[in-house]
């Protein structure tokens, strides 16, 4: 086992590896910027480095200097949590080659499934379903017309090196496609420095379904169930819930099977998360994320697993400490995405935390970095906090969510707390009946 880790992240997410790394007896390294200095991660942490001032690009994503915070620390091994360089195959790479575990896949893994392109002609050569549309990429608008009209209206323009929605264009008509291909392929340039694109499907009401999966490096691999992350704004998840209201025991199953056997066959390390839209009881792969999710607790709650503790025994080169067989889902669980921002503009709103109060209970969990007193930065993701609660089946679950939701104490700075309190009483939200589109189109009507 390690003999100490280096955080590569901030936030609660942060936090959430240094409680497991502690539970496993591991010192931890917190790296930081100057706007960082008195976050709880840091506080708490064995040591602490800054490593550049607020800018993400001159601290977070500066692979140098944590480079030199791993060689003056000692650090053994790197976790680089969600988002920042997770998912970067040059970090991954420069770190192994440098003697230092990366806490995640291979550089090679996450290189493959960060081109979407090279993603789906994998994963469907492993027997993953996948959405309608291009073989690879579209060089020409010649070729995106010719398919458009093979595989039918709506189409999405998608970049292949493309997240969060960004190098995403909807065309529902071939003169819509006209501009569609273009921008996809300028957004996609400025933003990955990469305008290859492709074409697929555009599915009327999906639901957005991703499955847990996880492999060690003696040829195990495991999926734990689904996550139901439907209710998206501007392709960013809001709400989470394990397992999907409409996913069976026998689909859950079969589903399951094929990506687990997929992960198996590539010898893939660690945790990944293969992504689908569902839409009339059939599944098609989007993508797949090589590091942990935002979302994860859902799936710890749910199956009874630490999955971060599960990525450093695996990166120490130990066997998953349980099987397939094992892994039995007991209730549900849901999680909402805590931000600092004001409803209904959805702005930021960083600033002074007056006081807090995390809710508590049985079956309430708080990932958060925040405290009475500490100030909310405004150069990162707005993401404060996570609100995970489990119960014996949904309608427990809803009711504990409730309760919880009305315990949150955030005093000083604006939260998208109320948006969850009047998700609550709505009877599509009760029922769990909802798609991709849902909550846009209800917050287009209820709260412009």
């Amino acid at each position: 086992m390690f003999n100490k880790i280096l955080i590569a992240n901030r936030g609660e997410i942060a936090l959430r590896i240094h409680r497991a790394a502690k539970d496993l007896g591991i010192p931890t390294v917190a790296i930081h910027s100057t706007a960082d200095a008195q976050a709880m991660h840091v506080r708490l942490a064995d040591e602490s480095v800054c490593i550049g001032p607020a800018a993400s690009t001159h601290s977070y994503l500066n692979q140098p200097a944590i480079l030199s915070a791993c060689e003056i620390t000692g650090a053994e091994a790197v976790h680089p949590g969600y988002g920042f360089l997770s998912e970067n195959a040059g970090f991954a790479q420069i770190v192994e080659e440098h003697g230092i575990a990366f806490i995640g896949p291979t550089s090679e893994h996450i290189r493959i499934m960060g081109d979407k392109i090279a993603a789906k002609e994998t994963v469907k050569a492993l027997g993953v379903p996948c959405v309608p549309g291009s073989e690879g990429e579209v060089t020409s608008f010649d070729d995106a017309r010719q398919i458009a009209a093979e595989i039918g209206y709506p189409v999405l323009v998608k970049a292949a090196a493309g997240g969060g929605g960004r190098g995403m264009k909807l065309a529902k008509t071939t003169a819509d496609l006209t501009d569609a291909y273009g921008q996809a392929r300028s957004e996609s340039k400025a933003a990955f420095g990469n305008d290859a694109v492709y074409l697929e499907k555009y599915l009327t009401l999906p639901r957005h379904i991703e499955v847990q999966v996880i492999g060690d490096t003696h040829g195990n691999a495991c999926h734990l169930g689904e996550r139901d992350c439907s209710l998206q704004r501007r392709h960013q998840k809001v709400f989470e819930e394990c397992p999907s209201p409409v996913i069976d025991e026998e689909t859950r199953a079969r589903i399951g099977k094929v990506c687990a056997d997929a992960v198996r066959e590539i010898g893939y390390r660690g945790v990944g998360t293969i992504e689908f839209l569902y839409e009339d009881s059939e599944f098609y792969f989007i993508e797949m994320n090589t590091r942990l999710q935002v979302e994860h607790p859902v799936t710890e709650a749910v199956y009874g697993v630490d999955l971060v503790r599960e990525q450093i025994r695996i990166a120490a080169g130990e066997k998953l400490s349980f099987s397939q067989d094992d892994l039995t889902p007991r209730g549900h669980a849901i999680e909402c995405r805590i931000n600092a921002e004001r409803i209904p503009s959805f702005a930021p709103c960083p600033g002074l935390v007056k006081a807090y109060h995390s809710p508590g209970g049985l079956g309430v969990r708080m990932d958060s970095g925040l405290y009475s007193g500490y100030s909310v930065p405004p150069h990162y993701d707005s993401l404060i906090g996570k609100l995970i609660v489990s119960g014996h089946d949904r309608p427990d679950c809803l009711m504990r969510l409730k309760r919880a939701l009305g315990e949150l104490v955030v005093d000083g700075i604006d939260t998208t707390t109320p948006l969850f309190h009047a998700l609550l009483e709505n009877a599509d939200i009760q029922a769990g009946d909802y798609n991709i589109h849902w909550l846009e189109d209800w917050l287009a009507e209820d709260l412009a």
